[in-house]
């Protein structure tokens, strides 16, 4: 927006100095670069890649728009739109606006390109002046939010199976309001897809995750019973190993990537214990 140019990515720990003697001499390659001593070497948060970034961004190297549809590429070969029974209409795919619309073409293409008809389609409507629903504190915000974040485009739905791609889902609270405005749309059965793995762990590197126990996927013991307590007819989550195959096959750059949310793995020690978070608080 600022009509800049693109030079390059500032690494991590590096410290770029950019003051008025250097900036005077114009060309990049005069400003002052100081390299942090690493401890625990580089993991890039691959959550970037599924969901904060913005698609026309160049995260860690990549566009994001690139990594996305590749993303929903291999959750397509993983699981593929359901069968339709004879005579039944074929399904429509519909992404989760907005951070889940370019995988989801992704997805839509593969699956055609597998032969597994589908249509591509905006059936839900997402309201801009709304924000993030799983970071707003208060179950009853997070749901008023969701009532007013999407509304459905009920001439798309009605008597049709339905696919719906998310990037992920953390609490469930949105997913599960999806679906009852979906079946409510005359949806003839609705199927979830998500563009990631299950999210098991809290990020306690700024990410305002919540407590575990919140963790949709920490109440249920199988993806068969998060299907029942979201009312789908079929729920998949794409493979961490899927996950990370996809973002290497859209990103040729060999990078390590933090995935702590999906398997507990923090590549940076954390003191989880109750006492630490305890102290940690008083101190804010």
């Amino acid at each position: 927006m600022i009509d800049a140019d693109y030079v390059r990515d500032i690494e991590p720990g590096e410290v770029l100095i950019i003051d008025r003697e250097n900036a005077a001499r114009g060309a990049h390659e005069n400003f002052e670069s100081v390299q942090m001593r690493q401890r625990y070497g580089v993991n890039q948060c691959i959550f970037e890649y599924v969901y904060f970034a913005r698609p026309d961004s160049k995260v860690f190297g990549e566009m994001v728009d690139k990594v996305r549809r590749e993303v929903g590429r291999q959750l397509a070969r993983e699981s593929p739109v359901p069968d339709v029974a004879e005579g039944e209409k074929e399904p429509i795919v519909i992404p989760v606006p907005d951070s889940a619309n370019t995988a989801t073409l992704g997805y839509a293409n593969e699956n055609n390109k597998r032969g597994h008809p589908c249509h591509f389609e905006l059936g839900l409507i997402r309201n801009h002046y709304v924000g993030r629903t799983f970071i707003s504190p208060g179950q009853d915000q997070r749901e008023m939010k969701v009532r007013c974040k999407f509304n459905t485009v009920e001439g798309l739905l009605r008597g049709r199976p339905v696919v719906v791609v998310d990037d992920s889902i953390v609490r469930g609270t949105t997913a599960g309001y999806l679906v009852d405005m979906l079946r409510d749309s005359g949806a003839t059965s609705v199927h979830f897809r998500v563009t990631s793995p299950p999210v098991t762990g809290p990020c306690y590197y700024g990410m305002d995750f919540p407590d575990p126990d919140e963790l949709l996927a920490n109440q249920f013991d199988s993806v068969e019973e998060m299907r029942d307590y979201l009312g789908v007819d079929s729920l998949a989550y794409l493979s961490d190993e899927g996950l990370r195959e996809a973002v290497d096959t859209a990103n040729h750059e060999q990078l390590g990537y933090c995935t702590a949310c999906f398997t507990g793995d923090y590549p940076v020690p954390v003191d989880t214990s109750d006492a630490q978070q305890k102290e940690a608080f008083e101190w804010r």
